[in-house]
């Protein structure tokens, strides 16, 4: 397909990293070379480095800005730091991967914290739109490729869900998406200082984010233009009212974000769609799309699949191999992750971006879908805090 070897620095060692190099192994037709790992963790770096065969380790960002050989910046840092690595990465000349979600409010000087609960949406919601009409200039100015990692748009299913879509102009009725979990296993993720929001921004913004694209791809088969008009949010935070018994099970603790949140879009067609996020959802993960349209369905489910059902008494012997995202242990009845990175859509996803970079096209995730999911996410915090529609 290409000669041309595509370099790459990783930003960032923690799980999405793990997620991309596997990714990355699988990418095919495209010589890619994972030159640099950046993570102040140099423990836990050197372990990466090890595991899958990075040339450089280092703990400073402009160390990567300044190499010359370097073709992509590929950042999958905590989401406060999304934006600003960004915009140094593009204007040092770089293409960009970034990881969901390309920017959010963190918080600003003079702020009451916890700002999730003090700083009202409305103003989030303003400031972000603002810094997105930004971002685009910079990306624009740049001429460089903005990649948005959004992993559910490269899924096997609802890829050929749009195939299908597509071949037989279908009309999308009614779409539903969840991405629910038993909480998180990061330290701060109940933290909007350094998450940009809860179980929303966290969690569904994937299903969010494909939906939007299932909706593009379907406008774009039938010469249309369809958009978001209204947004229709309810958010709770449940686990707080929970003695520490009763939430024992639960990776939660929502200081000051939704553990819980069900959103309704509206499009300019008349179609309607639903994602719910939550953080109380025992028994791993449970993430999909589905398609009603006029003539057919489609249920996508992204994780976990019944590709490989297992059932364990005990773990002796398989303590260190993987089952699936959130598990607490491997006992009983489990629907393991299999192909994790492919049937997740991260090893299309990676391909389309280094084969962007080696013959010079678009990718299938832009800036355009980045924005405007997060746009909608903080349009969804408004509606929930102020109690009515939000017109777009």
């Amino acid at each position: 397909m290409s000669e041309k070897k595509v370099v790459i620095a990783l930003i960032g060692g923690g799980y999405g990293a793990i997620l991309h190099l596997n990714g990355y192994k699988r990418v095919h037709g495209v010589d890619v070379c994972i030159k640099t790992l950046v993570d102040v963790d140099v423990k836990k770096a050197k372990e990466l480095q090890k595991l899958y065969g990075i040339q450089n380790i280092t703990t400073g960002y402009d160390d990567v800005l300044k190499d010359p050989e370097i073709d992509i910046i590929d950042i999958v840092t905590p989401p406060a730091l999304h934006a600003d690595m960004v915009y140094q990465a593009l204007m040092a000349g770089k293409h960009v991967i970034c990881e969901k979600p390309f920017t959010g409010y963190f918080g600003k000087d003079g702020d009451q914290e916890p700002i999730g609960l003090h700083v009202p949406k409305r103003r989030m919601y303003e400031t972000v739109c603002k810094e997105l009409e930004n971002g685009k200039n910079i990306v624009n100015e740049s001429k460089k490729l903005f990649m948005y990692a959004e992993n559910f748009v490269y899924a096997p299913n609802v890829r050929k869900s749009a195939e299908f879509i597509k071949a037989k102009g279908s009309r999308i009725l009614f779409m539903k998406g969840e991405a629910s979990l038993r909480g998180s296993s990061s330290p701060v993720a109940g933290q909007w200082c350094k998450t940009g929001g809860g179980s929303l921004m966290r969690n569904a913004i994937h299903p969010l984010t494909g939906i939007l694209w299932l909706k593009k791809e379907e406008a774009a088969s039938r010469g249309e233009e369809i958009r978001v008009i209204s947004v229709n949010a309810d958010a709770g935070r449940v686990v707080p009212k929970l003695s520490d018994y009763e939430r024992r099970h639960l990776n939660a603790d929502p200081v000051d974000v939704e553990d819980n949140i069900t959103v309704t879009l509206t499009f300019s067609d008349g179609s309607k769609a639903l994602i719910i996020g939550s953080d109380t959802c025992l028994g791993g993960t449970k993430t999909y799309i589905e398609v009603y349209a006029n003539d057919a369905t489609f249920n996508c489910n992204i994780a976990p699949t019944d590709y490989l059902q297992t059932y364990f008494l005990d773990e002796e012997g398989i303590s260190d191999i993987y089952l699936g995202e959130m598990l607490p242990n491997k006992l009983g009845w489990n629907r393991s992750f299999v192909s994790d990175e492919v049937l997740r859509g991260y090893t299309a996803e990676l391909q389309d971006f280094v084969e962007c970079v080696a013959l010079g096209r678009k990718p299938v995730s832009d800036y355009d879908l980045a924005a405007e999911a997060v746009r909608l996410v903080y349009a969804a915090y408004t509606s929930a805090e102020e109690g009515r529609r939000i017109d777009l």
